[in-house]
């Protein structure tokens, strides 16, 4: 009878896992959905805005811009790098990605430091050696362009008072539906080669030389543009990621209770065999009795 107590624990157990794997499974896929729409909504837009800026900046010459070297920054500058992780757990191998990616940049960097979105990446990188200069968290909700606004605030006025020498970002990048990878990108100091790059590789086509007139001059054009341009990567990067979480954790969800429906149906045959031993074995007691009793 232990082993049937045992037994039935461990199935109690299971079944309760079970319901909570199917509702986060049902919670992910109604903000998957979501995501989904603002992701279609907004990603042609900013993908405009790239390629206009990568367009803009191969016609520019050489210009004194803050924003294409830093000349407030000194040797001792940080390379900053935003982290975009989740506010919770179970999402499969989602954010164990986002930390190889970024240990994989932090080796090429001199002095990184770390700008973190999400508490699960704040609660790795802080047992970790490098520096965390900032922790955003946004309680697992759809991002907004207010919150955008707060982080790309924060980095242009580190980097224009010459604290960090570039910036990169570290996000989940949704190629397909299953097709998700951690991706890192530099956001500053503006490069028009690496714009190029990452629009090739999101799939886009080689730009071409476009000549532009600036009023009143290059320098107040890209000043004013380029605090817009990065709160639409910031933005764009946030919703990518968002999907993408959504998107991990309800394919790992699913994935455990399909395991979490194998184990109970293989304890159920289990407690079944046990059950009926036990069964059998009263009965015979029983009749072993009687016989004896009848002599």
């Amino acid at each position: 009878m232990a082993n049937l107590r045992d037994v039935r624990m461990r199935m109690r157990a299971i079944k309760q896992t079970l319901q909570v794997t199917k509702a986060m499974n049902l919670i992910s896929t109604a903000k998957l959905r979501k995501g989904r729409r603002t992701l279609e909504d907004t990603e042609p837009f900013f993908t405009r805005i790239e390629k206009s800026m990568g367009d803009i900046l191969s016609s520019a010459g050489s210009m004194e811009s803050q924003f294409f070297k830093n000349t407030e920054a000194e040797t001792g500058s940080l390379s900053a790098v935003l982290v975009i992780t989740s506010d919770k757990g179970l999402a499969g191998g989602y954010n164990a990605n986002i930390f190889r990616q970024v240990a994989a940049l932090c080796r090429d960097l001199t002095k990184p430091a770390l700008m973190l979105v999400g508490s699960i990446g704040y609660r790795y990188f802080v047992h970790t050696p490098y520096a965390i200069l900032e922790n955003f968290s946004f309680k697992s909700r759809l991002p907004t362009m207010e919150d955008a606004q707060e982080i790309t605030d924060y980095i242009i006025s580190q980097y224009v008072w010459g604290m960090f020498k570039e910036v990169h970002i570290v996000y989940t990048h949704m190629y397909s539906t299953v097709k998700l990878l951690p991706r890192a990108r530099q956001i500053l100091p503006l490069n028009a080669e690496k714009i190029q790059a990452e629009i090739l590789q999101s799939g886009g086509q080689k730009r071409v030389k476009i000549p532009f007139e600036y009023i009143p001059s290059e320098t107040a054009v890209f000043d004013a543009l380029v605090p817009f341009y990065l709160k639409g990567i910031v933005y764009g990067t946030l919703v990518e990621a968002y999907v993408s979480e959504q998107s991990t954790r309800m394919a790992a969800m699913e994935e455990a209770s399909k395991n979490a429906e194998e184990m109970l149906a293989s304890l159920q045959i289990y407690y079944n065999r046990i059950r009926q031993a036990g069964i059998t074995q009263e009965v015979t007691e029983i009749i072993s009795g009687s016989a004896v009793l009848s002599e």
